[in-house]
């Protein structure tokens, strides 16, 4: 596998039907490789993973500002199908980090669902991203299969070059003897139901969620819309509190599997 820009329009335009493979989406949801030729010239960040000459996956970042710093938003990061579990969404991702590192730029922003569990993993897991924002139904509705109990994201950010990301990419996970006893405001049952807890005054909580979603929603559409609503309630008043999303864990507590992010609150200085 090889990782390197892309810069030629007709690799952007296969980038074009990636994206409608991948998303499932209409024509007019897709961004269009005419748009990716003046972004990439000033500062946009396309890069590909290839399969000798086929391009299996890519990511794509452009830049900004945010509190006054120069910042990249990677707005797509996919892998098609048969690649996936192969570690390529890791390797991308630590590729688009040593390319923003060499333009000067230390932050890197982007979403995801909060309900995609290997996403979460990589993420928080992986590359040691925090989110303190949740945007509810941030894309509006669209055409994608995988949009179906709506566009809720968490807003994450990567420090590029702080220690917590430095110990992660290195593989370096360290480990919350307090995980289990943290309180859970959003459980799971033995049905994989989303089981809804009053907040109490700790400085640690946890959110519960289902460790394949798009399995469930495929076989229970109506449970899929509940874990939406109530891990919007949870994240949504937890993250107005000033707690942070911290970090993200596959667990297994009897015979359930799921998995279990940890908020924090920082102390007051």
């Amino acid at each position: 596998m090889l990782i390197r820009p892309i810069e030629k329009l007709s690799e952007m335009i296969e980038v074009e039907e990636l994206q409608k493979e991948i998303w499932g989406v209409d024509e007019r949801e897709i961004l269009p490789a005419l748009a990716m030729i003046p972004v990439t010239k000033i500062g946009g960040l396309l890069l590909g993973a290839f399969d000798n000459d086929q391009m299996i996956g890519f990511v794509f970042a452009f830049p900004g500002f945010e509190s006054g710093r120069r910042i990249l938003h990677s707005d797509m990061l996919a892998v098609k199908r048969e690649y996936r579990s192969q570690g390529i969404g890791h390797q991308l991702k630590l590729a688009q980090r040593t390319r923003a590192l060499e333009q000067g730029i230390d932050t890197i922003t982007w979403t995801f669902d909060p309900l995609q569990s290997l996403n979460a993993h990589l993420n928080f897991g992986k590359l040691g991203v925090i989110c303190d924002r949740y945007y509810m139904n941030f894309y509006g509705e669209t055409s994608s299969f995988l949009h179906s109990t709506g566009t809720d994201r968490m807003w994450v950010t990567w420090q590029l070059n702080s220690e917590r990301v430095n110990e992660r990419i290195h593989g370096e996970t360290p480990h919350h003897p307090s995980l289990v006893d943290a309180q859970a405001i959003v459980t799971m049952n033995e049905q994989q139901e989303p089981m809804e807890r009053e907040a109490g005054s700790f400085t640690q909580r946890c959110v519960d969620i289902p460790s394949d979603i798009n399995n469930l929603i495929t076989n229970n559409p109506e449970l899929g819309l509940r874990w939406r609503v109530a891990t919007r309630n949870a994240f949504s008043n937890a993250l107005e509190e000033g707690f942070i999303v911290e970090d993200f864990y596959l667990v297994k507590r009897d015979s359930i599997s799921c998995g279990r992010y940890l908020l924090t609150k920082p102390l007051s200085t």
